[in-house]
């Protein structure tokens, strides 16, 4: 998979996996890594799906309905690509936190639907639910932020709400933090995960 790894000052620190919303790529949410924690090493990756010349990590059918057979691919192929980059660039693969936006963040929330040891934590911005109706791993130890919009149009806040229960029913410890926002990413909701990232992991 296309990607951009940066090793961080202290290797001790996450490892953050940056995963891009639509039609962006692998130099989008760089800025998100140094906000949170400067010194921490980052890998950020491209999708490796086009639609309509645009980057995505899995396919859909339509705006909100997912190809789910691509999306199971996709997360397979994503999870064991973190098994070869963690041997190539000797950072810790039981200490990543995934940060997605829209896209990226669905990906992420799939590797925590079927992996119970895909990552440490994770950073939702505007996820969806990526699959019902599948029982998933015990997520014990495993915290997540989902950055969610009331006026979201593309993931409604019963959607937010529906994905917050899913992963705390499996033992995940959630923090849903609204802004009063459509699907965009903004500064306010950075600085949110930021803080939670700070308050979780910085302790």
């Amino acid at each position: 998979m296309k990607h951009f790894f940066q090793k961080g000052k202290d290797g001790t620190k996450p490892t953050f996996l940056l995963l891009h919303g639509t039609g962006g790529n692998e130099l989008d949410l760089i800025p998100l890594a140094g906000k949170m924690d400067e010194d921490a090493s980052f890998l950020s990756v491209r999708g490796n799906v086009l639609e309509n010349g645009m980057p995505r990590f899995f396919r859909r059918l339509a705006e909100g309905i997912f190809d789910e057979d691509d999306l199971v691919f996709r997360t397979k192929e994503l999870y064991e690509f973190l098994d070869e980059a963690s041997a190539k660039y000797g950072f810790d693969r039981k200490n990543i936190i995934a940060v997605g936006y829209s896209n990226g963040a669905n990906i992420a929330a799939s590797m925590l639907f079927h992996f119970q040891n895909a990552l440490k934590g994770a950073i939702l911005h505007h996820p969806m639910v990526p699959l019902r109706g599948i029982e998933l791993p015990d997520l014990t130890g495993i915290s997540v932020f989902i950055g969610a919009g009331t006026n979201d149009p593309i993931c409604s806040p019963l959607e937010s709400g529906e994905l917050e229960s899913l992963l705390a029913n499996a033992n995940a410890k959630v923090h849903l933090h609204w802004e009063n926002r459509g699907h965009q990413l903004t500064f306010e909701e950075v600085e949110a995960a930021a803080k939670w990232y700070k308050e979780t992991w910085l302790i």
